[in-house]
């Protein structure tokens, strides 16, 4: 139920207004000042506040400002008399949403009233939609026990708190810059408001420009009317340039304008547009070798590497795959009503044999393919047969070793190599064996010889 603050000095107005509104269902509150009603503002939750705007005192223009402080998105409806429509406009312009004249009309108050009850259903969804992103987008919620990524995202909390920064996040396909980069914005001040993301590369470079700072009306052919850019639609918030390595050099000559100066003009425009918006870029590329060859503005490049984070392939952060692996099961079998997934030792050896060339997204596809081939949600070998098609590179062959003159520590060299062998395998034994060449057993004896092991 809609519960709604009525404000006025006139007692017989508060009176009228109670009964119109608790025949129609709505919950009421009354107060004399604006005051009082603030009072109960901290004290009670409401749906919408109508207040007239003269009152002795804090007048209702007053309290609109003060209630915006409190919370930017409380619907607030005024009462003003016939022939002021001038302090209805003034009251919508700080904050209010809507205006009632007086004397007023029963149905036209009720139709003003659900106005504004959708509206504050709208705010309350949003909200929690946005609470819900938040808790998701928490840090110690992202799938990851490898020490290269929990470093990593040590690096983008401290960089979250810094909610101007540039962030540059580097890395192949599929190894969730984007995750990350929502991860940094719901985790800063910016929260509350806009996270945009583009694909620079998914843009044609004659209209880039266009999506990312606007156009005027006439500005092309096909510009029938104005349309402002992500860059405006992120005001407050964060802009995620994906590809950024892909924009035309047009489009960086005005995106280093903006990171330098935090303007820019619409497409066609003259008129100069300010934005506060967090911009994180990036890119599978590399820029330094793209900015030799011309491809790429070096002082762009400097601009947007501020704050460089570098997310590693999967294959090279294998502790992550079967914990990665495993949220996508419970997630894909949650999804199509297949209960108590798992995935058994075998198939866990498949998945870490295999170099997923499409990081996180292929092994994300091949979990849901598997569990659709699963008739009860258990993953199994033969369900992952799949991977053995695809195409594996062969293995590296190590460079010749060549003895330091100075010599070596053999043990510590070993000690490395086994706690290497077993980050990369994710702390299963077996797979960290095959990456040394050994045999199961010798790589026993080799972890109870060796110091730091027993």
């Amino acid at each position: 139920m809609h519960k709604i603050l009525i404000v006025d000095d006139e007692q017989k107005m508060r009176h009228i207004l109670q009964i119109m509104l608790e025949q129609r269902g709505y919950a009421t509150d009354q107060a004399a000042t604006a005051d009082e009603a603030l009072r109960l503002l901290e004290a009670y939750q409401y749906s919408m506040v109508i207040t007239d705007l003269k009152m002795p005192g804090m007048d209702g223009m007053e309290l609109i400002r003060a209630i915006k402080k409190i919370d930017p998105d409380y619907p607030v409806i005024v009462l003003t008399a016939y022939g002021s429509i001038e302090s209805a406009v003034e009251a919508i312009r700080a904050g209010a949403i809507d205006y009632i004249t007086k004397p007023f009309e029963e149905e036209k108050i009720i139709m003003t009233v659900e106005r504004s009850a959708r509206f504050s259903e709208l705010v309350q969804e949003r909200r929690i939609r946005r609470e819900e992103l938040a808790e998701f987008f928490e840090f110690q919620n992202i799938v990851a026990e490898s020490q290269q990524m929990l470093h990593i995202l040590k690096q983008a909390a401290m960089v979250a708190q810094s909610p101007s920064t540039t962030v540059l996040l580097l890395g192949e396909s599929g190894t969730g810059k984007e995750l990350l980069a929502r991860a940094i914005h719901f985790n800063s001040s910016r929260a509350a408001k806009k996270f945009i993301a583009i694909n620079c590369a998914a843009i044609t470079p004659t209209l880039v420009e266009s999506e990312l700072f606007g156009h005027e009306k006439g500005s092309f052919t096909g510009a029938d009317k104005a349309k402002p850019g992500k860059l405006e639609l992120a005001n407050e918030g964060t802009l995620f340039l994906d590809e950024v390595g892909d924009l035309s050099l047009d489009a960086q000559a005005k995106l280093l304008r903006f990171l330098q100066e935090r303007e820019f003009e619409r497409v066609g425009g003259t008129t100069t547009i300010q934005a506060d918006v967090r911009v994180i870029a990036a890119t599978n590329k590399n820029l330094k070798e793209l900015t030799d060859q011309g491809a790429f503005r070096e002082d762009l490049y400097y601009r947007l590497n501020v704050f460089p984070l570098h997310l590693p392939p999967l294959r090279e952060r294998r502790a992550d795959i079967i914990p990665l692996a495993t949220f996508f099961l419970k997630k894909s079998a949650m999804a199509m009503g297949k209960h108590a997934p798992q995935i058994t030792e075998e198939a866990r050896q498949l998945l870490m044999r295999h170099t997923w060339p499409g990081n996180i997204r292929e092994l994300q596809n091949a979990i849901e393919r598997a569990v659709i081939l699963s008739p009860d949600g258990t993953i199994r070998p033969e369900q992952l047969a799949f991977l053995a098609s695809s195409r594996t590179p062969p293995p590296l062959q190590p460079e010749p070793f060549t003895l330091p003159a100075h010599g070596i520590n053999l043990e510590q060299l070993e000690l490395n190599l086994v706690r290497q062998s077993l980050e990369a395998a994710g702390n299963n034994q077996s797979e960290a064996a095959r990456l040394l060449g050994l045999t199961r057993g010798k790589f026993r004896s080799l972890l109870k010889r060796l110091r730091g092991f027993s």
